[in-house]
Order: C-alpha cells, then structure tokens, then sequence
C-alpha cells in the first residue's frame, strides 16, 4: 500500500513515516523542511520515503502536482501550523495553512485517480470548549476562542462541506489532543519544552499549571488513525472521529511537569512562570466511544507509561544511542502490546 503524508517531517509525521514503513507500507509526503533536532532529521526518515516533496500545503499547483506525481492508495493529511500560541502571533498565516492548506489537499485527492482512502486529521480543540468534565461527543458543536482552535474547526467544517458536495474518495475526519513522545523539537509545547530544559541543565518554567489536558503516547494516537483508515478503505466510513485518553492519562500541567521531573532525577527542577499569558482552554477531553466500540482501538499505554516512554527516548539517544533504533525498539515494544 502507498501512503501520501503531508506534514511528515513533524512529530507526528515522523512516527507515522516509521510505522508504515517498518509494516512494509510505501510511503511518500509533503511537507516544510524539518525542525533542527527533530526526529524526522535524527533518524534519517527521508532514506525510508519514496517521494520526500518539500513545500508548502498552501501552494495549491505544487499539493496537487506532488500528489499525481506520487499516485498514491491513501492519504493522510497533517501538515498544519499547529501551535496556539503562534496563532496569536501569526494568524493569517495560521488561517491560511490549517484552512486553505486543507482545501488544497481536498482538491488534489480529486483530481488524483489513484486514491482510495483520505484520512485528514484536525484537532481535539475544534470543539466549542465549555470547561465540562465530560468528554465532548463527535455529534457536539464545533468552536474555537484562539486563532489556532478556530482554523482547525473552519477545517473540520470545510472537509464536512466538501465532502457532502463533491464525488470523491470515502474521507473522514481524526481528533485527538496532547500527543506526547520521542523526538518532539517543537518550540512551546510543554513536554519538549521541560526535557529541553532538563537536559540543559536549566529549570523549566511552566505557564497554566492548573490546566488539565488528556495526555497520550503517540503510538496510540497514530494506532487509531491507522484502524480508522482500514476502516476506511473496507467500509467506506467517513465522518468524524475522536481518539482521546480515558480519565486516568488525565492531570494537570504542574503535575506532569512534576512526574517527568521524578523520570528525570537529579538537575530536573520546575518554576512558574506567573506573567499574563494569552489565553488556552484550561479543561479539554474527547469522548471515544465511537472509536473504541466500532474499530475496537483503545490506548495501550498509561499515562506514567507514556511519560517512562519519551523520558527514556530522550535520554538514550541524547547519551548516543542512534534515534533510529530507540524508535524501532519502542515501536516494536508497542507492537507486541497489541
């Protein structure tokens, strides 16, 4: 099978680019070029990939030019500006990825032939967020108070729209929220940013600690893409689907922060940091039912798991262990969970 990934020389992108290699899967992409120290470039993914395209999703004629050239069975779209606080500091540009890039993509899969499944993946945040404990349901309604939440639901509606209006692919929608794991080199985001600071030596300063977030390995994130996709393929499925932590991976900021610094031992230390920050949800989480009961995913690891999983993958490969085989060893370990 030949998968086409936008987006996949970020964290998540990476992962995926291993997984369906290592299953035997041909695998292409589109995507901007790596973050420095990032997984993508630590363990030399682009040696793995048939066609590695460098562009930019907002650029429709290279998108649909890349996709034809690659002709691939499956697309799996993430490219994305996927940082709330960027959004705030660059909103057009935030727009016009998460929105125009996921027209581009839509209009490409169209007007290529060979595709038989579209898998875009949105956000956990695309949900009109009322600080409820309570998970949100597929069926709720859709929202979004910072630039970044709201282009992702403008995403998610558009994909709804499209494919109510043009012939296609069977296509379907993928929510998930805090994916946490190896190699992550993403600026302001809270797990890179603390085992940065960890492994510089310096203390972590952590805004919003009282915030609560679902935290998941993304193993089991990109496992539920991956079952949704065959269910894509075998039923034609489309629609939307969350794939998010039960309450037990739930905690706080300050509480994650303080466990990875337990994983971490001696020179992990925490500080606040108590200037005004732009605003973030402070209570997220995703009902999964829908998933678990019709494509029987669930997640494979704990919370403490999790955190034991990418504190263990930073020290290893920042100690010489090559990422490459740090990453095959815990997708096999993943594996044979299952």
């Amino acid at each position: 099978m030949h998968y086409f990934v936008t987006g996949h020389t970020g964290f998540k992108g990476a992962w995926l680019v291993l997984l369906l290699t290592e299953a035997g899967h041909t695998v292409s992409g589109l995507s901007l070029d790596p973050e420095p120290g990032c997984l993508f470039e630590r363990a030399s993914l682009a040696d793995r990939m048939t066609w590695d395209f460098r562009s930019d999703i907002r650029d429709a004629p290279a998108t649909t030019a890349a996709l034809q050239q690659a002709s691939p069975d499956v697309v799996i779209h993430m490219a994305a500006q996927p940082l709330v606080r960027e959004s705030y500091r660059e909103p057009r540009l935030t727009i016009e990825t998460n929105v125009n890039g996921t027209f581009n993509i839509l209009e490409a899969v169209r007007a290529t032939d060979s595709v038989q499944a579209h898998l875009i993946v949105t956000t956990d945040k695309v949900y009109r967020n009322v600080n409820r404990v309570e998970g949100y349901r597929e069926d709720e309604p859709l929202g979004g108070d910072d630039p970044y939440s709201v282009s992702k639901a403008m995403a998610d509606l558009l994909v709804h729209s499209w494919t109510h209006s043009f012939p296609g692919p069977p296509t379907a929608v993928a929510r998930a929220g805090n994916v946490i794991g190896g190699g992550d080199a993403s600026k302001e985001r809270l797990l890179p940013d603390i085992l940065r600071s960890f492994a510089s030596g310096n203390p972590v300063e952590i805004r919003y600690p009282n915030a609560v977030r679902p935290w998941q390995h993304v193993l089991d994130c990109l496992h539920g893409y991956l079952l949704l996709v065959e269910a894509i393929q075998r039923d034609g499925v489309g629609g939307a689907w969350n794939f998010g932590p039960g309450p037990a991976s739930f905690a706080t900021v300050a509480d994650l922060a303080a466990r990875t610094a337990t994983l971490w031992g001696p020179g992990a230390s925490v500080t606040l940091n108590t200037d005004p920050q732009p605003h973030e949800a402070g209570l997220l989480t995703l009902d999964s039912t829908k998933s678990r009961d019709i494509l029987g995913w669930r997640d494979l690891l704990t919370l403490d798991d999790a955190l034991e999983w990418t504190v263990g993958w930073e020290k290893q490969v920042g100690s010489g262990r090559s990422a490459i085989e740090t990453s095959l060893a815990q997708v096999i370990r993943y594996k044979s969970l299952g």
